[in-house]
C-alpha cells in the first residue's frame, strides 16, 4: 500500500496535466533516461562488431585456401569463433539489461495506476472504472514497459548493423551495395501504410476488451442489452486479430521475397563477374553472407516501428485512463 501511494505521488509531482508525461517517448526518458544511455553503449559495440565475421569469411575463402595454409586457416577461424563469442556475450548482456528496465518499468506502471485507484474514493455503481483499473494493471502497462527497453538501444542497434554492413558491401563492389538498398526500398513504403492499419486495429482491440471487462465487472447492474452484447464485442475482436493477423504475415511475406529477389540478383551478377574474372568467390560469398546479414536486422527494425507505434497508440489510452482516475469526477459515465 505504502509503495503504491508512493509511487501515485511521484506520478502526480510536476506532471502537469496528468500523472503521466503526454507521450510515450516522454516516459521512456523520464523513467529510464540514464539505462537508456547504457543500453545505447552496449548497440554502438555490438554493431561495431557485426562487419567483422564478414571480412574473416572472405579471407578465409580467398587468401587462406589459395595459400594452403593450415596456420592461417586455423588462426582465422579462432578469430571468428573469439569474435562471435564477444558479440554473443555482449548481446547477452544488453538482453538483460533491457530485461530489467522493461520490467521496471511495467512495475512503475502497475504502481501509479493501482495507486491512483487507491487513493480515490470509489462510487456506488463504478464497475466501469474497476474493469478498466483491472485491464490497465494486468494487461496494457506491460507492453508498453516491454517497449521502453528497446526504445533507443533497438533501433541504434539494428540501423548500426545495416550501415555498417552495407558500407562493407560497398567497400567491395558498390553495385552489389546499391542492390541491397534496392532490396530495402519497396519496404520502406509499403510497411508504414500497413502499420497504420494495424495500429487502427490495435486501438479498436484494445477499447472493446476494456468494454467486455467492464461489463463483467458491473454483471450484477448490466442491463439485458449489455450482456447480449458480449458475444459480439468478442467476435469484434475475434475478427479485429484475424485482421491482424493478415496484415502482419502478409508484410513478412513481401519482406521475404524481396529479400530471396535480391540473393537471386546478386548470384546471378557475382556468377557472371567470378566467370569474367572481375571478382573473387570470396568476395560473393562475402555480398550473400552480408545480404542475409542484413535481413535479420531490418526485420527487427521493422518489428521495433510496429511495437514503437502500437505502443503509442496503447500508452495514449493508458495515460488518459490515469488522468481520469486522478480527477476522479471526470471518469463516470465515460468510455476510455
Amino acid at each position: 500500500m505504502m509503495e503504491e501511494r508512493a509511487a501515485a505521488g511521484v506520478a502526480l509531482r510536476g506532471q502537469g496535466n496528468g500523472p503521466l508525461p503526454a507521450s510515450i517517448g516522454g516516459y521512456v526518458w523520464r523513467h529510464s533516461g540514464k539505462h537508456q544511455v547504457g543500453l545505447a553503449v552496449l548497440s554502438v559495440m555490438v554493431f561495431l562488431l557485426s562487419i567483422w565475421p564478414l571480412e574473416i569469411q572472405r579471407r578465409i575463402v580467398n587468401d587462406a585456401i589459395s595459400s594452403g595454409s593450415l596456420s592461417a586457416i586455423v588462426w582465422l577461424s579462432v578469430a571468428y569463433f573469439g569474435i562471435a563469442l564477444l558479440e554473443g556475450v555482449l548481446k547477452f548482456i544488453l538482453n538483460l539489461y533491457r530485461g530489467w528496465v522493461s520490467e521496471r518499468a511495467v512495475r512503475h506502471l502497475r504502481m501509479t495506476i493501482l495507486g491512483l485507484a487507491r487513493c480515490v474514493p470509489h462510487r456506488p455503481g463504478s464497475q466501469e472504472e474497476e474493469g478498466v483499473e483491472i485491464a490497465l494493471v494486468l494487461s496494457e502497462a506491460e507492453p508498453i514497459g516491454n517497449f521502453v527497453g528497446i526504445s533507443l538501444s533497438e533501433p541504434l542497434l539494428q540501423t548500426g548493423i545495416l550501415v555498417s554492413v552495407l558500407v562493407y558491401i560497398a567497400h567491395l563492389r558498390l553495385e552489389f551495395a546499391l542492390v541491397s538498398a534496392l532490396v530495402f526500398l519497396p519496404q520502406m513504403i509499403i510497411v508504414p501504410l500497413i502499420q497504420r492499419a494495424i495500429n487502427r486495429r490495435a486501438a479498436t482491440r484494445i477499447r472493446t476488451l476494456r468494454q467486455i471487462s467492464s461489463n463483467m465487472i458491473g454483471s450484477t447492474g448490466s442491463t439485458v442489452a449489455d450482456s447480449l452484447d458480449q458475444p459480439t464485442r468478442i467476435d469484434t475482436v475475434f475478427a479485429l486479430n484475424m485482421g491482424i493477423y493478415t496484415l502482419k504475415f502478409g508484410m513478412n511475406f513481401l519482406m521475404n521475397l524481396l529479400h530471396h529477389l535480391g540473393v537471386a540478383v546478386i548470384l546471378g551478377i557475382g556468377g557472371w563477374y567470378v566467370v569474367q574474372g572481375r571478382i573473387d568467390v570470396g568476395a560473393v560469398v562475402a555480398f550473400v553472407s552480408g545480404l542475409a546479414k542484413i535481413v535479420d536486422p531490418w526485420g527487427d527494425l521493422i518489428n521495433w516501428f510496429r511495437e514503437a507505434t502500437v505502443s503509442s497508440v496503447k500508452y495514449q489510452l493508458i495515460e488518459t485512463a490515469a488522468r481520469r482516475i486522478a480527477t476522479s469526477g471526470a471518469w463516470a459515465g465515460r468510455s476510455v
